[in-house]
C-alpha cells in the first residue's frame, strides 16, 4: 500500500500520453499502405577483429557474438545491464550498484564477492585495443557512438591473456573519419513506475581537418531516477554477550535523516575525444582521450524484511565512480605486414559511503560483540558487568559505515605484426605488458562516539581500517600460426608465455585494544599511507603457457565447421590474513565444436557452438562466519560445464526481421576442496538457460520510414552458492534465485534523420532478481546464532520496473 503515494496525478497523466501515443501508433500500422517494402534485403554482416584482424563475422572460427551500430540503436542499449540482456552467453553478478557488475561467460562463476584485495575477474572487457577491467568490476561506461559491442565466448588466453579466461568482451567505438563531416544528437525522456523521471542527451560531430585527418567529438550526459524507497523507522540494538546472553538494554537509532523515498538515483557525465591522422597511405595514428563521472545515491537492492522496492537504512550511501583513460594507437604497414602498436593509461577514482548497520545489529551485537562498543566512560568495556565488575563504559549505535576511496592507475603495452590475411600461411606476434597499481582505503566506523583506546589509532570512531596498495603485472609474449592445407580446410595453433607478478602491502585490521586480533597487535612495520603501521607485505610470482589449436573446415561459401580446444587463466594472489596462504591460479580448458552458416540465399543465418569445459583449482572469495568480515580466497576445486550455444538471424521477408539466441548450461562440481562444498553441486551465478527473442517489423507510413519491435528475454533459475553442505549452509539461507521473463516493445518513425521512438521496458513490470546478498557472512546476517526468533536480512537485487519513454534523434 505504501507504494501507491508515489503515483500522483502527474505521473498518471505521463502515462496516459505515452500509451495514447502508442495506441495511435499502433493504429497507423494497420492501413493498408504500411506494406510497402524495399526490392531487397539480407541479413547483414558484421566485421569483428576479435582474432586482431579484421574479418567478417562470418569467417571467424571461434565463437562471437556481437551487436553493431544499427542493432544496438534499435535496441536503445546505452550500458553494460542492456547489452549482458541481449547476449545469452553472458551473465553477471550485481552487487552496490553501476560499476560494480562483474560479468561471467559460460557459467564460469563460482559466486567470489568481488573484493578489492580478491581474485582478478574472470572475463576481460576492452574499450577498442584497450583493457579497462578492474578488480571490483567493469568500467560501466555509457554506450554512444559505438561501432559494435564484441562478445568472445570460450577462453581467449592466447591473444588476450589473463582475464580472459573465460571469455572476453570488447566495445569498439566509431573512428574519426576524413571522408566527410557527420553529426548527430538524441534525447530521450522516460518515466519509471514507483519512480520518477529520467533524462538522457547524446551528441558527436566529426569533423575532417583536410583530406588525412579529422576529429571525433562525442558527449552524453543522463539521470536515472531511482525505485527504491528507504523507509522510516528504528532499531533497537541489544547488548548481548555470549556468555550471559542479553542484557536487555542498549542504544536504538532511527533514520529520520536519510529515509526518502526512490532514492537510488544514478547521474552520469562523460565525453570522448578521437583524432585520426593518416600520416600517409600506409600509417595511421589515433589519440583519443575518453572520460566518465558517475554518481549513485542510495542501494540498488529491495530488503527481505521491509517489503518490495524499499530498504530500511540507517546511514548516508553514495558512489562517485570519476575515470579517465588516454589511448595512442598506431597502425601500418612494411612490405604488407600489418603493424599495430597501443599504449593506454587508465586512472579510476571511486569514493563511496555505504550503510553497514546490518553488520552491527547482527554480528556485533548477536554474535556477542556489541557489548565492546562503548564510549569512554571508564577503562574497560560494559562487558564486565555483566560478570560482576564495575562499570565501565556506556553503549554507544554499534551501527556502522564503510568509507572507501580506491584508486586505480593501470598502464598498457601492446605490440604486434600480422602476415598478409591472403597468404596461405598467416602469422601474428606480439608483446604484451601491463602494470595496475590500486590504492585501497576503507574506513568501517561509528556515527557515535567510540573508545579511544579501541579505534585505530589516528582515525577516530573508526573499529577497521584498511590502508593498503595493490600491484599487479603482466608480461607476455604470444603469436599465432595459420596454414591453409586446402581452400576449405585451415588449422591454426596458438601460444602465449606469460609472467605475472601481484603483491599486497599496508595495514588492515582493528585498533591496539583487541590484542590478539588482525590489525595493529599484529604490525610489524611503520605507517603506512595514513594508517598507524604495517602488518601486511607479500607477494606472489608465476610464469607459465597458454595454448590454443583450431581446424576449421569452409564447407561452402555459406557454411563453416570448426573445432576449438582452447586454454585461459587467472593470476594467483595474496590472501590479506597470512595465516590463510596465498591462493594459486585457475585454469581453463575448452573443447568445442561450432559452426556459422548462411540458408535460403542469405536470409537465414545460425550460428552455434557445443562445448565442454574443464576449470581447475578455480578460486572462489568468500566471507567465512567467525572471521570478522575477513575475505578470504582459496582454490576451491575442480568443475566441468557442459553446453551449447546459439544464436539465430531470420528475414523471412525485406521488411521482417528476427533475431534469437541461447545458451544451455550443465555445471558441476567434481572435487571439492572447502569445507562447506560437495561434489556434484552446480556453480552459481550463471542460469542453465537464458534466451533472447527480438523481432522488428518495418513499413512505410505516409513520407515516413516506421517500425514495429517487441522482444523478450527468459533467464532460468540460478544458484546462488558453492557452499551447500549442512541446514544453514550459505545455498540454503539464500536460496535459489527465481527464473523469469522480461519484455520490451517500442514503436518509432524516421525522416530525412530525423527520428521518434516510443518504447515500454519490462513491458510487464516483472521483479527479477539479478542478485541476492547480505551485509556480512550469510552464516550472520542471514542465521543469527541466538535463535530462531530473529529473522536474517537480505538484499535482492531487482530489475527496473516497468520504464516508458520517448526518444527524437537527428542525423546530420
Amino acid at each position: 500500500m505504501a507504494k501507491q503515494t508515489k503515483q500522483g496525478q502527474p505521473k498518471r497523466l505521463a502515462w496516459h500520453a505515452i500509451l495514447f501515443a502508442t495506441t495511435a501508433l499502433s493504429g497507423a500500422v494497420a492501413a493498408p499502405s504500411a506494406f510497402a517494402q524495399d526490392e531487397e534485403s539480407a541479413v547483414g554482416d558484421i566485421v569483428v577483429t576479435a582474432t586482431k584482424r579484421e574479418e567478417n563475422l562470418q569467417d571467424v572460427p571461434i565463437s562471437v557474438q556481437a551487436l553493431g551500430a544499427e542493432r544496438l540503436e534499435e535496441l536503445g542499449i546505452t550500458d553494460f545491464e542492456e547489452y549482458a540482456q541481449h547476449l545469452p552467453t553472458l551473465s553477471y553478478s550485481p552487487s552496490y550498484g553501476p560499476g560494480y557488475n562483474r560479468p561471467f561467460m559460460r557459467g564460469v562463476a563460482s559466486g567470489e564477492n568481488g573484493n578489492h584485495s580478491g581474485s582478478m575477474p574472470s572475463v576481460g572487457t576492452y574499450l577498442d585495443e584497450q583493457p579497462i577491467t578492474t578488480i571490483v568490476g567493469n568500467l560501466d561506461m555509457h554506450l554512444y557512438d559505438v561501432s559494435r559491442v564484441e562478445v568472445l565466448a570460450g577462453p581467449q588466453g592466447t591473444l588476450y591473456g589473463a582475464s580472459s579466461q573465460s571469455g572476453t568482451v570488447r566495445i569498439i567505438t566509431n573512428r574519426p573519419d576524413a571522408d566527410a563531416f557527420s553529426a548527430a544528437y538524441d534525447l530521450e525522456f522516460n518515466a519509471t513506475r514507483y519512480g520518477g523521471y529520467g533524462q538522457v542527451g547524446e551528441g558527436y560531430v566529426n569533423i575532417p581537418l583536410g583530406d588525412r585527418a579529422a576529429i571525433r567529438i562525442v558527449g552524453w550526459a543522463e539521470h536515472d531516477d531511482g525505485y527504491i524507497d528507504n523507509r522510516l523507522g528504528s532499531r533497537f540494538y541489544e547488548t548481548c554477550d555470549f556468555d550471559v546472553g542479553c542484557l536487555g538494554s542498549g542504544p536504538t537509532d532511527e533514520n529520520s535523516d536519510v529515509a526518502d523515498q526512490n532514492y537510488n538515483t544514478t547521474d552520469t557525465l562523460g565525453g570522448r575525444i578521437a583524432l585520426g591522422i593518416d600520416l600517409n597511405d600506409s600509417w595511421t595514428i589515433t589519440p583519443q582521450l575518453m572520460g566518465q563521472q558517475q554518481r549513485t545515491d542510495g542501494a540498488f537492492a529491495q530488503q527481505s524484511d521491509v517489503g518490495e522496492l524499499a530498504v530500511m537504512h540507517f546511514f548516508p550511501e553514495w558512489n562517485e565512480d570519476s575515470w579517465i583513460q588516454g589511448a595512442l594507437t598506431i597502425e601500418g604497414q612494411i612490405n604488407n605486414f600489418d603493424l599495430v602498436f597501443s599504449a593506454s593509461r587508465l586512472s579510476r577514482d571511486v569514493d563511496s559511503n555505504q550503510d553497514y548497520a546490518d553488520y552491527g545489529y547482527f554480528y556485533d551485537v548477536f554474535a556477542g560483540y556489541g557489548c565492546y562498543y562503548v564510549d569512554n566512560a571508564g577503562a574497560g568495556s560494559i562487558c564486565d558487568v555483566a560478570t560482576g565488575g564495575a562499570r565501565l563504559g556506556n553503549p554507544i549505535n554499534p551501527g556502522q559505515q564503510v568509507g572507501g576511496n580506491d584508486h586505480y592507475d593501470r598502464e598498457t603495452y601492446e605490440f604486434r605484426i600480422a602476415s598478409p590475411a591472403n597468404s596461405r600461411i598467416r602469422a601474428i606476434a606480439g608483446i604484451f605488458y601491463q602494470l595496475s597499481e590500486h590504492e585501497i582505503h576503507q574506513r568501517y566506523y561509528f556515527s557515535e562516539d567510540f573508545r579511544d583506546d579501541y579505534e585505530v589509532t589516528g582515525w577516530a570512531d573508526t573499529i577497521w581500517l584498511t590502508e593498503q596498495t595493490r600491484t599487479d603485472e603482466e608480461r607476455a609474449l604470444f603469436g599465432e600460426l595459420s596454414f591453409d592445407f586446402t581452400d576449405s580446410l585451415t588449422a591454426t595453433i596458438g601460444m602465449r608465455a606469460y609472467e605475472t607478478e601481484n603483491s599486497l602491502v599496508g595495514f588492515f585490521g582493528f585498533g591496539s585494544g583487541f590484542s590478539g586480533s588482525t590489525g595493529e597487535s599484529q604490525c610489524f612495520g611503520g605507517p603506512f599511507r595514513g594508517a598507524p603501521c604495517t602488518n601486511l607485505d607479500a607477494s606472489t610470482s608465476e610464469t607459465g603457457q597458454l595454448y590454443r589449436a583450431n581446424l576449421e573446415w569452409n564447407i561452402d561459401e555459406d557454411r563453416m565447421l570448426y573445432a576449438t580446444y582452447s586454454e585461459g587463466f587467472r593470476p594467483g594472489g595474496i590472501n590479506r590474513r597470512g595465516s590463510f596462504g596465498p591462493y594459486q591460479s585457475d585454469f581453463l580448458d575448452n573443447y568445442e565444436i561450432g559452426w556459422k552458416t548462411d540458408w535460403a540465399d542469405g536470409r537465414l543465418r545460425w550460428n552455434g557452438a557445443i562445448f565442454h569445459q574443464v576449470w581447475a583449482d578455480f578460486q572462489y572469495a568468500f566471507i567465512s562466519t567467525g572471521s570478522s568480515g575477513l575475505t578470504q580466497i582459496q582454490n576451491a576445486g575442480d568443475a566441468e560445464i557442459d553446453g551449447i550455444e546459439t544464436d539465430v538471424t531470420w528475414v523471412p521477408f525485406d521488411s521482417l526481421r528476427i533475431n534469437a539466441g541461447a545458451t544451455w548450461l550443465s555445471t558441476e562440481l567434481t572435487s571439492a576442496e572447502i569445507t562447506g562444498t560437495q561434489v556434484g553441486s552446480e556453480l552459481p551465478v550463471s542460469p542453465d538457460l537464458k534466451f533472447d527473442f527480438t523481432a522488428r517489423y518495418e513499413f512505410t507510413l505516409g513520407n515516413w520510414e516506421a517500425f514495429l519491435q517487441g522482444g523478450a528475454t527468459y533467464v532460468g533459475e540460478r544458484q546462488t552458492s558453492i557452499l551447500t553442505l549442512g541446514p544453514d549452509s550459505d545455498a540454503e539461507l539464500l536460496g535459489t534465485l527465481p527464473e523469469y521473463w522480461i519484455a520490451d516493445i517500442s514503436a518509432g518513425i524516421e525522416q530525412n534523420g530525423l527520428s521518434i521512438t516510443l518504447f515500454i521496458d519490462n513491458l510487464f513490470d516483472e521483479r527479477a532478481i539479478n542478485g541476492r546478498y547480505t551485509e556480512c557472512a550469510v552464516g550472520t546476517c542471514g542465521a543469527p546464532p541466538l535463535g530462531d526468533a530473529l529473522e536474517g536480512t537480505f538484499y535482492d537485487v531487482v530489475s527496473r520496473p516497468m520504464t516508458a519513454g520517448v526518444r527524437f534523434g537527428r542525423k546530420f
